[in-house]
């Protein structure tokens, strides 16, 4: 066959996951940006909340793009691309962010989008609100 079907994530899944996420950042009290990509890196949603500051929305789609790239969550590519290692040089490429926070999103074996937060004091409490965020819509993603 010439063609192949695709699962593409819907754009109320996508503000539903960039909804949880920013719910999950506010309970521990961070301000942060979410952004949702879909399966080709394009931004599908995102969201900025009142005080993060001005690069959040964009290093949030970055991550979440980073995520859908390299199919892996950017916590596992900032250990891979570490001065030394033979990825490192990937931290060349534009738009990459090897930092915690980027989520792949996949539903039936396939990724069909990216999450990304950015704003939290950290990479890891970034990837705990874009977790939350995917959690919320794991049920659709199964449907």
């Amino acid at each position: 066959s010439a063609t192949h079907p695709i699962r593409v994530l819907t754009p109320e899944a996508a503000q539903k996951a960039v909804n949880a996420a920013l719910a999950e950042c506010r309970k521990g009290g961070y301000q942060v940006a979410v952004a949702v990509v879909d399966r080709s890196g394009l931004a599908q949603a995102m969201v900025r909340d009142r005080f993060a500051g001005a690069h959040t929305p964009d290093v949030a789609t970055d991550k979440a793009w980073t995520a859908v790239s390299f199919r892996t969550p950017t916590t596992d590519l900032a250990r891979m691309t570490q001065p030394g290692q033979p990825s490192s040089g990937l931290r060349s490429v534009p738009r990459v962010t090897a930092v915690g926070g980027g989520v792949p999103i996949e539903a039936g074996g396939s990724i069909v989008g990216g999450i990304g937060v950015s704003g939290a004091p950290s990479g890891d409490a970034d990837d705990v609100c874009a977790k939350a965020g995917i959690a919320a819509i794991r049920d659709d993603l199964e449907l």
